[in-house]
């Protein structure tokens, strides 16, 4: 006769294995995730070797490194997009669809371009140029 009770063990969850196999799905997830190069895309901007001679009205806006946005000379008091159309709006007076010329410094923001562009849109503007520097000899850096 068995006079003991019978002890019946608690099932646990044995954690090693299941970390193994987490582990091994996170090294192969990061073996076989491709990566975006974006860090590693060098631009060469183009540079101009004639200049374009506009015989229409123009409405000319100076993005400095900065971000700061100068609409016919003038700086705008911040770069917020409804001083911008305002300035813009103003700059073209009665003009219905002047060329918007864009002078953009090098090292400015692309965001800041886009933006001038994207108000020129709403206003109705669908001549838009760049002005660039005249190339000086060699090939542009």
């Amino acid at each position: 006769m068995q006079f003991r009770p019978k002890r019946t063990e608690e099932p646990e969850i044995n954690l090693i294995p299941l970390i193994d196999v987490l582990l091994m799905a996170l090294i192969f997830l990061l073996l076989t995730t491709s990566f975006s190069h974006e860090a590693q895309l060098r631009l060469r901007l183009p540079s101009a070797h004639s200049q374009s001679k506009t015989l229409q009205p123009a409405v000319r806006i100076a993005i400095d490194a900065q971000g700061q946005y100068y609409v016919g000379g003038k700086a705008l008091l911040n770069t917020r997009e409804s001083v911008l159309r305002q300035a813009m709006r103003e700059a073209a007076g009665t003009q219905k669809d002047p060329v918007v010329i864009i002078e953009a410094d090098r090292r400015t923001p692309n965001g800041a371009v886009v933006e001038v562009m994207d108000v020129a849109r709403q206003l109705g503007f669908v001549h838009l140029t760049f002005a660039t520097q005249k190339a000086s000899g060699g090939s542009a850096p």
